[in-house]
């Protein structure tokens, strides 16, 4: 069963990635930067201190340990399951388009990016700042379009970045639900 799963992933992976072109290569190259998306960070950081004002500070310490923990999952992960990216895959590594000659690490499951971009746009919409009806999809399909370029990139498999969104949204779930509670009893103290 695992062996088929595996085929079906691989599968969908070659087909995905296989849709490539030049002009997209360029964009999911820059797409994949986390440094690219300093400006939106610090526009977010901006929306979060001017909702929460002088309680921001707890917001930021969390985002910083949710993304950190998000991370360090993605990495504990990887090394304990030592699943080959689909670059450094023996089988299939020379099939996969790759950019820039960007292969990522030897392990890949499961997809920190996807991770942790999930992490964050559940969290933040969680936290109400940016629960308008606008920005939630906004967030949502920021948090895909940074995971899909994974794959475009040839550097994860779907079900790697699959599990990075679950893992990713269900760590912002929890933590968001801990700060708000933290909050609630700060303004009522």
């Amino acid at each position: 069963m695992l062996q088929f799963l595996d085929q079906i992933d691989k599968d969908f992976l070659l087909f995905l990635n296989g849709l490539h072109c030049e002009a997209m290569d360029f964009i999911m190259y820059w797409v994949s930067d986390k440094f690219i998306w300093i400006p939106l960070y610090l526009f977010f950081l901006l929306k979060l201190i001017k909702k929460y004002g002088k309680q921001s500070w707890i917001v930021i310490l969390t985002i910083v340990l949710l993304i950190t923990l998000s991370d360090q999952i993605s990495y504990f992960f990887k090394n304990f399951l030592m699943r080959p990216r689909p670059t450094h895959d023996a089988v299939i590594g020379e099939l996969v388009h790759i950019v820039n000659n960007y292969r990522g690490g030897k392990f890949g499951f499961f997809s920190g990016h996807a991770t942790s971009s999930f992490a964050l746009a559940v969290f933040l919409i969680r936290m109400s700042t940016f629960r308008h009806k606008a920005w939630t999809p906004i967030l949502l399909f920021w948090a895909v379009l940074v995971s899909y370029s994974r794959i475009y990139l040839g550097v994860h498999y779907p079900f790697d970045v699959l599990t990075g969104a679950i893992v990713g949204s269900g760590l912002a779930w929890i933590i968001s639900h801990y700060c708000l509670k933290v909050l609630s009893s700060q303004k009522n103290a």
